[in-house]
């Protein structure tokens, strides 16, 4: 299995068996956040991972799950951190999926401990993580997500790739799966927007979301033999919409 696969088989997992996980797989999850692309390499992160496997290092938080390991996710606070934080963050899970284990991100949560910050650093995230009791994967067809008929308006005949992109991000994870997002495609180009609530701008959450769901575009992009330019076009970013609000553009290229 790999990424691209692993995005039609990922389900997040709140059931962990607490059994240790060999030191060889929890160095290939460093070295391979080490190596993920981000969205905007400018905005400098950090994660650590945390062994829980005594029950007794479990953060704090309402909607916590225990779990052997805990992966925290640490972001300079800049403009757009979180996007660029749920962009790593997703293939992250992504890539423990290939390794046989199952995650769940956990946005509600704080080790006692632990402040909010380590040093120029925000906290973002915890991913639980481990070996799960039950089945490690799920169908596309079991993901409770709207249909792309909703999610997504037609303007030009997209392309077999475009259409392609558009099912890995109609697949993409979300917040009590509330899916922000609302897709135009024309031809060779996909523009995401948020839906609009009563913020101009999309919120914490929802720009985490957008930042998994980008996450799978480059997956995608990177599978398919694609070069994908994740930009803001000036022409739509500048135009009142009623409903939504301008996040970004896919523009594929095709030799």
């Amino acid at each position: 299995m790999n990424l691209y696969e692993a995005i039609s088989l990922r389900k997040s997992h709140r059931n962990f068996l607490m059994e240790e996980i060999e030191p060889e797989t929890l160095a290939e999850i460093g070295a391979f956040y080490e190596e993920a692309p981000s969205l905007f390499p400018g905005i400098k992160t950090e994660i650590g991972i945390t062994d829980n496997t005594d029950g007794k290092h479990a953060p704090k938080g309402f909607f916590g799950v225990k779990a052997p390991y805990y992966l925290t996710m640490y972001s300079e606070k800049k403009d757009r951190y979180m996007m660029n934080a749920g962009c790593i963050c997703e293939q992250l899970s992504l890539y423990m999926l290939t390794l046989g284990l199952g995650s769940c991100f956990l946005g509600s949560v704080s080790y006692k401990k632990d402040a909010r910050t380590r040093g120029d650093m925000e906290f973002v995230i915890v991913i639980a993580f481990g070996k799960v009791n039950g089945p490690l994967t799920r169908r596309a067809a079991e993901a409770k997500r709207l249909s792309m008929q909703e999610l997504c308006s037609i303007r030009e005949e997209p392309k077999h790739w475009t259409q392609s992109i558009l099912e890995v991000a109609r697949l993409a994870p979300s917040a009590y799966n509330a899916q922000p997002w609302r897709f135009v495609a024309t031809g060779s180009r996909i523009h995401f927007f948020s839906k609009k609530k009563d913020f101009t701008h999309p919120g914490k959450w929802d720009e985490f979301d957008f930042g998994c769901l980008f996450a799978h575009v480059l997956i995608a992009a990177d599978e398919l033999w694609l070069d994908v330019d994740l930009i803001r076009l000036e022409n739509i970013s500048q135009k009142n919409f009623k409903m939504s609000q301008y996040v970004l553009s896919a523009i594929i290229k095709v030799e």
